[in-house]
């Protein structure tokens, strides 16, 4: 059975077909060429392009991954928001150093992005989470996100505390809950090709932090 299952896992192959990219066809910043990117996969339709996966690492080194959503993408970073006693959280206070990841796998695209984590302004948390649903703001009272529960009924039951603490009235951020914004200092565009002759296109910031350096890597 082991064995059998090891053997279909190899048969696992796909043939990358749907374009290519060019050096001296990209933007000279890696923030114009993801936004790109992002709009093509919006017009596709693609499930959540939005979805990312997170990966931050303790002060010893120790990694965790999970998939966080985009939320915006400005002239400095890419954002996103969570509970500030959550694992995420916590590592990033020892580490600041954070990988991003998005793959795209109907345009056959992957975009890796490395760089430093600081918290967004309390102006900036508090007007998104003022843009979420209701039931939303309610979860980010209610759970304390990485915490042990005994039972989903513990947290329903305060849910349902917060509900009615706060009926009929609008719900503030809480202190704990807020956004992140990763800058940037390697980002790659990845793009399959057939025959595993995929392009790889490193934008690395040099020269003092004010300008991107382009490269081709091999596949």
């Amino acid at each position: 059975m082991r064995m059998e299952k090891r053997k279909k896992l190899f048969e696992l192959r796909r043939n990358y077909t749907h374009g290519g990219l060019s050096l001296y066809q990209v933007f000279p910043d890696p923030l114009s060429q993801f936004n790109l990117w992002f709009e093509q996969a919006l017009f596709a339709g693609l499930t959540e392009p939005n979805a990312m996966t997170l990966a931050t690492a303790t002060r010893e080194g120790s990694v965790s991954a999970r998939i966080v959503l985009l939320k915006e993408i400005d002239d400095k970073g890419f954002v996103f928001y969570t509970n500030y006693n959550s694992q995420k959280a916590r590592q990033l206070e020892e580490n600041p150093r954070a990988s991003l990841v998005f793959f795209w796998a109907e345009l056959e695209r992957q975009v890796r992005i490395e760089g430093v984590v600081s918290k967004v302004s309390d102006e900036e948390s508090d007007e998104y989470f003022e843009s979420r649903p209701r039931e939303s703001q309610l979860g980010a009272w209610a759970s304390d996100q990485s915490e042990i529960v005994q039972t989903r009924e513990e947290l329903f039951k305060n849910y349902r505390k917060l509900e009615k603490e706060f009926e009929g009235q609008q719900i503030p951020r809480p202190a704990h809950w807020g956004g992140y914004r990763l800058i940037p200092d390697h980002v790659e565009f990845w793009q399959g090709r057939p025959g595993r002759m995929h392009d790889r296109i490193l934008y690395t910031l040099s020269n003092g932090r004010t300008a991107w350096e382009k490269q081709r890597l091999a596949p």
